[in-house]
This record gives structure tokens, sequence and C-alpha cells, in this order.
């Protein structure tokens, strides 16, 4: 149970891009860096914010309210 050889990750490697294909795993690379980069960036504005924006949230209000019977209307409030 040691560490895997360079051949065995080649060959792994060459069975993931036989089953995948190129392009597959081109589109699941860029997915994955553009995701990667959102978070980074996300993190970034989260922490340069001030405080009183990150302990009141704006909430959305919508002006008609659905009449689904299975609608539960209720009210959120704020940790104190």
């Amino acid at each position: 149970m040691g560490s895997f050889s360079i051949w065995h990750w080649l060959i792994v490697l060459v069975v993931v891009v036989l089953i995948f294909g190129t392009k597959k795993l081109k589109n699941v690379g860029s997915d994955l860096g553009s995701a990667v980069k959102g978070f980074k960036d996300g993190m970034k504005d989260g922490g340069s914010g001030n405080g009183a924006e990150a302990a009141a949230p704006q909430q959305q209000v919508s002006a008609s309210k659905a009449h689904d019977p299975n609608t539960v209307d209720v009210e959120a409030k704020t940790k104190s």
C-alpha cells in the first residue's frame, strides 16, 4: 500500500481520456477553473465589506403573493 509509480498514473490517465474524451475533460477543467475563481472572488468580496452590511442582509419582497395551498408564509428573524 505504498505510493503509486508514474506508470500507474499514466495508465489511469489513458483510461480516463479514453472514457471521457479530451473535449469533455477540457470543458470540465474550464468549468472547475471558473468555479474556483468565482469562489475566490466571493471570499475576497465577503471579507472586505464592513460589519453593517453583513449584519443586515437585503430582503426580497414580492408584490404579489402566491395562492398555492402548499406554500407556507413565514417571517425570518435575525439573531440578537
